[in-house]
């Protein structure tokens, strides 16, 4: 028994590629009638026929379109915007995009209250660090070296104004104590 000749998906003869002669694939073991060979020829004379005539048609259909948006005032730049526009709001609706828009905004939240609870934890220690014993001595000795220094200012100005003050009062003693050694 002879197997079928047309296996369908199966078949080992090629397929022609695009532009190539159909006659010319055809295997010696299928001979064509000369009746079927100008079949072909006249079948491949109207497709290649119809390719030119589409081709045609595109090309006026796209000058047209030219003509269109020439007279729309629609340029280049326009329909770059408008496609980077459109590109725009395509990326922005796809859920990949929505996630890690969600997922960016959590992190700024958590990053956002991870500063706020430093920026306590800092505020809370300059507090703790001024109600030392040791920065209230501190005081002490600044504000006595400021009425030392100042003499009739009320006692309690802002810690900057008692810092200036004990900064110029070093300096005066200072140059008090080389102008004394230069007099003896």
């Amino acid at each position: 028994m002879e197997p079928p000749r047309d296996q369908g998906l199966l078949r080992s003869d090629s397929i022609p590629e695009v532009g190539e002669d159909a006659a010319a694939t055809v295997s010696m073991a299928e001979t064509l009638s000369e009746e079927e060979q100008d079949e072909l020829r006249k079948e491949l004379a109207k497709v290649e026929e119809e390719i030119q005539t589409l081709s045609q048609v595109l090309a006026a259909k796209e000058k047209h379109l030219a003509e269109i948006k020439r007279k729309l005032g629609i340029n280049s730049l326009q329909e770059l915007r408008q496609n980077i526009t459109k590109s725009w709001q395509d990326v922005t609706s796809t859920t990949a995009y929505k996630r890690t828009s969600e997922t960016l905004s959590q992190a700024g939240q958590k990053a956002s209250a991870a500063f706020s609870s430093v920026g306590s934890v800092i505020t809370k220690k300059f507090e703790d660090v001024r109600n030392s014993p040791t920065f209230k001595s501190f005081e002490e000795k600044v504000e006595n070296l400021k009425s030392k220094v100042g003499g009739s200012k009320p006692a309690g100005g802002d810690f900057g104004e008692v810092l200036n003050s004990a900064a110029n009062a070093s300096a005066t003693e200072t140059i008090a104590e080389q102008t004394e050694e230069e007099t003896h």
